[in-house]
């Protein structure tokens, strides 16, 4: 999986790695050359009192350092260009892909999963790239031509070599099959670390008012020890490798010491020989343990490429055929005909045989109970979800054959959870519409009745909006939100629960503005409060995901229990 992913996204950049390959090769043969100038210096030089000789080998070996300095630097440089170019990509990529999700995708995998695939998971990846493109080559290398170089040598010494080759693979192959299941472990708890705080963060106003602060906090503590131990026992499988390197390299060394120099004593080996063959032992024994360091860097990175695998090749539920209806027959119109609806895996089905007609500048309202089926409706007319029966029509077309440029621009819709972005009360409204000009937008707060407050925040419409809007209040920012439905300039208004924060006055207002300056859009309402809809053309009663009314206020008072049993609570309360 990681190698696929790698070689998806490092084929644009083939230059770079051909400049990593190249540039480490160089200057791998440049170190392992270095020994045995080193060698002969001590023999033909040190041992003969050649001075010219020492010298002319130094300056020798001097230039070939400086040159393996200069090769390691740019095979860095490419090495880092290439891995960055990776990551951005596969951040790219992923948003690229997730921003076609539709709500049941991103149901499916959670915000808090999807923000640690895109960060932390391209991160592991990206390092892999990086470390891996310049230590993958470089070690091998290395190894192999230390070997080479070290037989050439001393062939006497090679038993040594090999147990020490041995050994160090040995632990480094017991501490890779060790990881590979822990950082599977510490990435879901990484994940799950993520959406407790992302929830803590979002709710931080609910948690003070129950004053839920010391149960939230304990949880997030629980969170964070679980992962903690994972990157403990990480972390523990880690530090056991260099100290066994260590041990396994040192001990080669004494052996190398012991029986070369026996040998030396004997005179059957030279002093800068074994001098040489040690140097060479110990980089083919460096060379092994980066390839040890990477290997314990690969199933993190496995993971983290399976994990981001799973989004792109998550289908969204939602597509747009490449030869969709761009053109609407008859705008404003709204048509469901026997709409079924059920989410995955459920039992029973959410909305079963909806069938209404909205007809262009009419006002179609939804009514019932917690939990009947009304925002479900709602979000099949813009297709965040896709009906699984029947048909939804928008101007006259089945919005799965519709693009999503036409069904965007065809409606207005306001959320039951309005979102504000971080920036300016402008830049939120330019979400509705980008060339929008000053005149467009205080028109719009006008209509919603969000002029008044704009005007009195310093800046007016540029002053300043935090993430969600929390800096101004649920009927404001339900209001923001509608003067940027507004702005949009729709053929169809799609307001769910979008006047819930709204006072009675206020709300009249917004309506009675909105219904008077743009008779010939259509507008759909979802509502709990009955004063809302009273004056609708059709009121659509559910329950249970089932419409049992369909009529005007006044005929549904005579033919619908339920709807009679809604109105009757809420003037109670309102006469209480």
């Amino acid at each position: 999986m990681l190698l696929r992913l790698l070689t998806r996204y490092i084929r644009p950049y083939w230059p770079y790695f051909a400049g990593v390959l190249v540039f480490q090769l160089c200057q791998t043969f440049a170190q392992l050359y270095l020994p045995s100038l080193n060698a002969a210096i001590i023999d033909n030089g040190v041992a003969t009192g050649d001075t010219g000789y020492i010298w002319g080998t130094g300056v020798r070996m001097l230039l070939v350092a400086l040159l393996q300095v200069v090769l390691a630097i740019a095979g860095l440089y490419c090495g880092a260009r290439m891995a960055m170019s990776v990551g951005r990509d596969l951040r790219r990529d992923i948003y690229g892909h997730v921003s076609e999700f539709s709500e049941q995708e991103l149901s499916q995998f959670g915000t808090g999963s999807l923000i640690t695939r895109s960060t932390n998971d391209v991160q592991q990846v990206q390092i892999m790239t990086h470390f891996g493109s310049v230590i993958l080559v470089s070690a091998p290398c290395l190894a192999i031509g230390g070997v080479i170089m070290a037989l050439r040598q001393d062939v006497g010494l090679s038993w040594l070599m090999a147990v020490a080759i041995v050994a160090l693979l040995a632990v480094a192959g017991y501490v890779t099959m060790a990881m590979l299941p822990a950082f599977r472990t510490y990435q879901s708890r990484l994940d799950n670390l993520n959406r407790i705080l992302r929830e803590q963060l979002t709710g931080i106003r609910v948690l003070r008012a129950f004053v839920r602060e010391d149960t939230e906090r304990a949880r997030f503590s629980t969170a964070n020890r679980d992962m903690t131990r994972v990157a403990t026992r990480i972390g523990t499988l880690f530090v056991i490798v260099f100290p066994m390197a260590m041990v396994i390299m040192n001990v080669a060394l004494v052996g190398v010491y012991w029986f070369g120099g026996h040998q030396v004593d004997e005179g059957t080996t030279q002093v800068g020989t074994l001098v040489a063959y040690m140097t060479y032992l110990m980089q083919i024994l460096s060379g092994i343990l980066m390839a040890a360091f990477m290997s314990m860097m690969i199933p993190r990175a496995s993971v983290s490429a399976e994990r981001i695998n799973e989004v792109l090749r998550s289908e969204t539920s939602v597509t747009f055929r490449d030869d969709a209806v761009t053109s609407l027959p008859t705008p404003g119109r709204v048509e469901f005909r026997h709409v079924e609806f059920s989410y995955p895996g459920a039992e029973e089905a959410v909305v079963s045989d909806v069938s209404f007609v909205a007809e262009p500048g009419s006002t179609i309202a939804f009514i019932g109970s917690t939990g009947s089926g009304k925002t479900t409706v709602a979000n099949l007319i813009p297709r965040l979800y896709d009906a699984t029966a029947g048909q939804v029509l928008v101007g006259g077309v089945n919005v799965r054959d519709l693009s999503s440029a036409a069904l965007a621009s065809a409606i207005g819709y306001v959320p039951q959870k309005p979102y504000l972005f971080s920036g300016t009360v402008a830049s939120n409204l330019r979400f509705g519409r980008e060339d929008a000009t000053e005149a467009d937008m205080w028109e719009a707060l006008e209509i919603a009745q969000a002029k008044d407050f704009v005007e009195e925040m310093p800046g007016g419409l540029d002053a300043p909006i935090s993430q969600a809007g929390t800096n101004v209040s649920g009927g404001q920012r339900q209001r923001l939100a509608i003067a940027r439905a507004i702005i949009h300039r729709p053929h169809i208004y799609l307001f769910d629960d979008a006047f819930s924060a709204l006072d009675l006055a206020t709300d009249a207002r917004l309506r009675a503005q909105l219904w008077e300056r743009q008779p010939d859009v259509t507008k759909i309402v979802v509502a709990q409060r009955v004063s809302t809809i009273t004056d609708a053309d059709l009121i659509v009663v559910l329950d249970a995901g089932r419409v049992v009314g369909m009529g005007t206020h006044a005929q549904l008072l005579e033919s619908t229990p339920e709807y009679r049993e809604i109105v009757e609570s809420q003037l109670g309360a309102e006469a209480k």
